[in-house]
């Protein structure tokens, strides 16, 4: 490892274990869920068998892949929270218009809830597509529907795990 990749990953993967840390004084023993970085993929993990430990998988070491993953958490009901990605529909890169539009449509209140962790936490929120092969740009009205849902959710309020999550981030 060089000199200068030392230097830049460490404060990275500080900054990793203190947002797993956040996230597991939160919700380790009301969920027994923990936050885990390294991710070749973003993902949801249950728990194997009852008492286990349920796992959050974010993309490698990113902060913004970690928030995102929480706002799914957060969102997910205890039904959910009993399946591999929540049982969540998802189209791989390289999705049509029309399936981009539906993946916008049901990714307004995560990536408005990953904004306000962001901005609690202090790192850059990014709104995202989410699709590298198609049109790598967000459409204008999806940019203005997470605007106005974060907007939303600032005035009346966040749900119970999302507002407790939130509150952590603020006092760290």
């Amino acid at each position: 490892m060089t000199a200068a990749r030392t230097m830049t990953e460490l404060p990275r993967r500080a900054e990793q274990a203190q947002l797993e840390e956040v996230f597991e004084r939160c919700f380790f023993a009301s969920h027994r869920t923990r936050l885990v970085g390294g991710g070749d993929e973003p993902i949801y993990l249950p728990a194997d068998e009852p008492g286990g430990i349920a796992r959050v998988v974010y993309r490698h070491d990113y902060v913004a892949s970690a928030l995102h993953e929480v706002a799914h958490w957060c969102i997910a009901g205890a039904r959910r929270r009993r399946l591999v990605d929540y049982g969540y529909w998802y189209a791989p890169d390289g999705r049509s218009a029309e399936q981009q539009a539906i993946f916008e449509r049901v990714e307004v209140h995560p990536q408005a809830l990953e904004w306000i962790f962001a901005d609690a936490w202090g790192s850059r929120f990014e709104l995202s597509a989410d699709n590298l092969q198609g049109d790598a740009r967000p459409s204008p009205r999806f940019a203005r529907a997470v605007q106005a849902e974060k907007a939303r959710l600032l005035t009346t309020g966040l749900a119970p795990r999302a507002a407790r999550f939130l509150a952590a981030l603020s006092q760290r």
